[in-house]
């Protein structure tokens, strides 16, 4: 017999989660549901011309959660399994991410659904700007501020701002962030993410006790984050790093 399959669904979980804090906090109603709605949802569909001369039809997203504290701030991931929930759960969680350290940005999210592996530089670049232009109308400086995200990189962002910028008529280096340095990107960008999770690694070991020096580490996920990661782990915290892993497969060294 086989297994039933999964079917969990990111925004209905991050629902859940807001009536569990709304209950701690005792939230009335209606604060919880102006905290379970985005804000505003775009929705786009877009042809591209690919290598092999056919015409493929791509759709995107970007979902804008909350406003409330600053301009909409989050990534643009491009991934064959993206939905609108998964989009709308990453801009609520943004949302509580800006707002629990103080930082002055709402949350968003956006996505093309696509397979990057499969796709050449070229089409990629297609793809990025004709999704760009489609977003243009909602995003800027002071609006809302795309990132990289799953499968995007600097190039990607820059890519963006050559797009909004060429529409503008001058240059808009402020409209995504996480671009090359050599455009206006922000020194250390790359390993940013890294750093935070190599930070909680090191707070959780230090709740339970155990030491980070000399640990030996598996890292699954050997993308951008996890590569920055494992360097950080091994050069900063003094761990061993025995095993990396990714989409295509994994090495064990111990």
């Amino acid at each position: 017999m086989s297994k039933p399959k999964e079917t969990l669904n990111p925004f209905e979980i991050a629902k859940t989660q807001i009536d569990r804090v709304g209950k701690k906090l005792n939230l009335d109603g209606g604060m919880l549901e102006v905290l379970k709605n985005p804000r505003r949802e775009l929705t786009v569909h877009f042809p591209v011309k690919m290598d092999d001369g056919k015409v493929k039809v791509f759709t995107g997203y970007r979902v804008q959660y909350n406003d409330a504290i600053g301009p909409f701030k989050g990534g643009i991931r491009y991934h064959w399994n993206v939905s609108l929930d998964e989009v709308r759960a990453l801009a609520c969680w943004m949302t509580w991410k800006c707002a629990v350290m103080g930082i002055p940005y709402g949350g968003a999210k956006g996505g093309v659904i696509c397979n990057p592996k499969e796709m050449s530089k070229n089409e990629l670049e297609h793809m990025t700007r004709r999704y760009a232009s489609e977003i243009a109308i909602i995003i800027g400086p002071e609006k809302d501020i795309p990132a990289p995200d799953v499968y995007t990189d600097g190039q990607t962002m820059a890519w963006i701002m050559d797009t909004i910028s060429m529409s503008k008529g001058f240059a808009v280096p402020g409209v995504v962030t996480g671009k090359p340095l050599v455009i206006g990107g922000s020194l250390g960008r790359d390993e940013a993410t890294s750093r935070g999770l190599m930070y909680a690694v090191r707070e959780a070991a230090k709740k339970v006790k155990l030491t980070h020096k000399g640990a030996t580490v598996a890292v699954q996920g050997f993308g951008n984050v996890g590569m920055h990661f494992a360097r950080l782990m091994q050069d900063e915290q003094g761990s061993k790093i025995i095993a990396v892993s990714d989409s295509k497969g994994g090495i064990v060294s111990e």
